[in-house]
């Protein structure tokens, strides 16, 4: 399924169902735990690597490629096997994700050992502002090409996003889109018990950012707002995705413990039946 044509979420929808299934098997297999926070962003980021991203698989470096940071990076899981199944590389690869020797773990690592993989990511509140200088080097350059990001709800308590988010609607970076994959949750507890984000919205329209709010598992809206932030030619575009940990596993969503746990035998198998 490395293509797509036209809007056809129903291809859509059985992609989020397929790559639900590796992700939850791989997590199960290998003890790699953050299910909850990869089922999340799923749709996002298949509509990003199907359809919004301008990339070339068979020339992941291309200099005029989209850039895209997956700033939270404890979704690898779920952007691996996007990358795979979009045709950067063999599927069969993950199969040994999470042993020793593979370059496939809880994080992305460093540029060089994963096609597609722009950077390092995981200690949050650094990939979003790569993304900003990336969009920077573009002005500089020249350039055409866009930068995304995508962050957590968690992550907006990090200094270094709101820092960025300053610089970026300062200097109308119209070429940078962020996504936040707005679950309600982080590691411990839910977001707004843990830091006062709202209005988030708001706070990023203060800032000088064009804003919407969507829901993150809705592909229409996931296309919208996207062809919203390419219409916007002078500021920064911010989109708020509301999103459920979990999504697509009734007994793991909106439940935390899908943060650390992975499934064991039982629940994996009622996790497949379920999709």
């Amino acid at each position: 399924m490395n293509t797509i044509s036209g809007n056809n979420y129903e291809d859509f929808n059985s992609l989020s169902k397929l790559l639900r299934k590796r992700i939850i098997e791989t997590s199960a297999k290998a003890k790699i735990p953050h299910l909850g926070s990869c089922l999340s962003c799923l749709e996002i980021l298949i509509f990003l690597y199907w359809k919004e991203l301008k990339i070339n698989v068979n020339d992941p470096e291309d200099i005029d490629r989209d850039r895209f940071l997956l700033s939270k990076g404890h979704a690898a899981p779920a952007l691996f096997q996007v990358l795979a199944e979009r045709g950067f590389y063999k599927k069969d690869l993950l199969n040994d994700i999470g042993e020793s020797g593979s370059v496939f773990h809880e994080h992305p690592p460093k540029p060089g050992f994963i096609p597609g993989v722009e950077a390092a990511t995981g200690s949050l509140g650094h990939g979003m502002p790569m993304a900003l200088g990336m969009a920077m080097a573009a002005n500089i350059k020249h350039q055409q090409y866009r930068s995304y990001a995508l962050i957590s709800d968690g992550e907006c308590n990090e200094g270094s996003i709101w820092e960025a988010a300053m610089l970026a609607g300062s200097l109308k970076l119209a070429n940078l889109t962020v996504l936040i994959d707005f679950n309600k949750w982080q590691a411990t507890g839910r977001s707004e018990d843990i830091m006062a984000l709202e209005p988030l919205q708001g706070k990023w329209k203060s800032f000088g950012w064009h804003t919407q709010e969507i829901d993150g598992h809705n592909f229409t809206e996931i296309n919208t707002s996207l062809n919203n932030a390419r219409l916007e030619l002078n500021k920064p575009s911010l989109i708020v995705a509301h999103t459920i940990k979990g999504k697509g596993i009734s007994f793991m969503e909106d439940d935390n413990n899908w943060h650390y746990r992975t499934p064991n035998e039982k629940e994996l198998h009622e996790a497949l039946k379920e999709l």
